[in-house]
């Protein structure tokens, strides 16, 4: 189904002489007294052509021809149009939306390849709170350009190579516990890397062992590799038990190890192309002097003006680094996907890097760079209600397994006082999905530039813009069908949907809003969009459902409200399920 929104512009467009390339804008009113949709486009034509806006608004309503679809348009302010919708015209596009499986939401019309590059926990590191925001959101972006109609790539990026293997290696030969590690493989990686990084600080002599064990994996040796690959084992493992509660999937989990033989030829090449340069042993890409200086991630200006911020691809020991191993991924997934964007969902703090990475990427492959866009997704921080990163109350960095193992303790709690009728099972089920539901939704709510205080209280409320209402909401409305069956009364659907009250015209245009919210999402990686278009469906349902008796109402209109009810509860559904959010039947 075309939105609303198209529709209009296609007509507007139709009704101005010369529209040229202006960008001509429908957006919802943020008053219904005012209609429902409003154009600006009397205003960005006359301010080119230097004319009065409300007279050319004038000369645009006389041959604008949308009498199918509004019942009025009108003039206001300095020359907006606002469009009131016909409530028949409404109810028709309501009826077809009954019968989409995309629920009126357009297909693109050229679907595109997106690749999400998120989550990228390191090896013999437990999963924790920093990797919830990364997690959650490049696997709800990912739904989203799914459901869409997009080709999909999600690739998990794992940490697998680097100098702290030596550190790790060396510790478990000399200082492993087995069943410690039987019992719980990362903690006990954990606290072999912080053993023997401490003592590597103390004592030259550990760090050159540590080294040695390094330069042995790097160079092949037998036993190393097999103890590398035996951590990537167990690390993994609990990956995927994390990524299971969390009902995350990856089509591809490729480790920095996995680019190593990409990673000298980069180099070379950038070496060859004069992009790089030698810089005390290292090499390094410098400003090339096109970017304005306030825009060039090459340069950066202190007390005493503007000095050079380069990038470096090859440390002076010759090791390569993030940089290096970014460039040789991304020319990996070109080669492989020819995606049309690439999606790196990281915090704000990798701002700079990617930056750079993007602008050698520019300089190194040109014609490439031309052909893909390279967006990076960056979001703030999760913090304790002292305003400073959510820790343990002993300063402890807070496991990702133990969060959701709270989550779910703290929502079972609710579940059994609520619902005592219920057997435990069923309580500790719907607590998970309530849990994790609201974990989820918390994190995808604000903004995602933004920093956010962790509250358990609020996001397990059952009041306000929270997981638990929603799931509630959409529970309340499968309740409506439940009485129907304890009634005897079988309901097969199938009745038309009647828009008549003006609750049930509202709550017909908040559905018909979602195709045009959903694309919105990947305009700039903004789930909380789609969340907070829920929170107003959730809403203007309850709106509905207070005004207009459903269970008592008769023959054509029960039907129809029966059939509102549906939609709704369908929608609610699929939209939570776009931000990885279940629902529950019961509560």
């Amino acid at each position: 189904m075309e939105t609303i929104p198209s529709l209009l512009q296609h007509r507007l467009l139709a009704a101005i002489d010369d529209p040229g390339d202006a960008v001509l804008g429908i957006t919802q009113t943020s008053d219904p007294r005012f209609g429902d949709y409003q154009a600006n486009a009397a205003m960005v034509l006359a301010k080119q052509r230097k004319a009065n806006p409300r007279a050319l608004a004038q000369q645009i309503l006389d041959r604008l021809q949308v009498d199918d679809i509004c019942s009025a348009v009108e003039i206001a302010g300095a020359g907006f149009l606002n469009f009131r919708l016909r409530s028949e015209w409404v109810q028709a596009r309501v009826e077809s939306m009954r019968g989409d499986e995309r629920l009126g939401v357009p297909a693109p019309s050229k679907p595109r390849c997106l690749v999400f590059d998120f989550s990228s926990p390191n090896v013999a590191k437990p999963m924790h709170v920093g990797h919830i925001r990364s997690t959650i959101l490049g696997d709800s972006l990912a739904r989203v350009a799914e459901f869409i109609g997009h080709k999909v790539v999600r690739d998990n990026h794992i940490g697998d190579w680097g100098t702290q293997f030596g550190m790790l290696l060396l510790a478990w030969k000399t200082i492993l516990i087995p069943s410690a590690l039987e019992a719980d493989p990362l903690l006990e990686m954990e606290r072999m890397y912080k053993d023997v990084s401490a003592r590597c600080k103390e004592d030259a002599s550990v760090l050159e062992a540590a080294r040695h064990e390094l330069v042995k994996l790097q160079a092949g040796d037998a036993e190393n590799l097999a103890l590398w690959k035996e951590m990537i084992r167990l690390s993994q493992s609990q990956f995927d038990s994390i990524y299971g509660r969390l009902g995350v999937r990856f089509d591809v989990t490729l480790g920095e190890s996995f680019y190593n033989e990409r990673l000298k030829p980069v180099v070379e090449e950038l070496l060859a192309k004069g992009i790089a340069r030698e810089s005390d042993g290292a090499a390094c890409v410098f400003s090339d002097g096109v970017e304005p200086k306030e825009q060039d991630p090459f340069l950066i200006k202190d007390k005493e003006g503007w000095r050079d911020n380069p990038a470096m691809v090859l440390k002076s020991d010759g090791a390569a680094n993030y940089t290096t191993t970014d460039l040789a991924t991304l020319q990996y997934r070109l080669e492989t996907w020819h995606p049309d964007e690439i999606a790196y969902v990281t915090d704000g703090r990798q701002q700079l890097h990617f930056r750079q990475m993007f602008a050698v990427f520019r300089r190194w492959l040109p014609e490439a760079a031309a052909s893909v866009k390279l967006s990076h997704v960056w979001f703030g921080s999760i913090l304790g209600d002292d305003g400073k990163p959510f820790k343990t109350r002993s300063g402890e960095t807070i496991r990702l397994a133990d969060l959701l193992d709270e989550a779910q303790e703290r929502s079972f709690a609710q579940v059994s006082e609520r619902n005592p009728a219920l057997s435990v099972e069923e309580q500790r089920e719907i607590a998970r999905v309530i849990g994790i539901g609201a974990v989820k939704y918390a994190d995808l709510l604000p903004h995602r530039q933004g920093d956010y205080v962790f509250s358990w209280d609020r996001m397990l409320s059952f009041q306000g813009n929270t997981a638990p209402y929603l799931q509630n909401a959409y529970v309340r409305i499968r309740s409506i069908f439940r009485k129907l069956a304890e009634a005897g009364v079988e309901w097969a659907g199938g009745g038309q949907i009647l828009l008549e009250h003006p609750a049930e015209i509202a709550l017909g245009k908040r559905l018909l809003e979602f195709g045009e919210v959903l694309p919105m999402v990947l305009e700039d990686h903004r789930p909380n969009t789609l969340a907070n278009y829920l929170y107003e469906l959730a809403n203007t349902f309850h709106s509905f459902y207070e005004a207009c008796p459903v269970l008592k109402s008769e023959g054509a209109q029960k039907a129809s409200r029966l059939e509102l009810c549906e939609l709704s509860a369908r929608l609610l559904k699929t939209g939570l399920g776009l931000l990885g959010i279940e629902v529950p039947e019961r509560m």
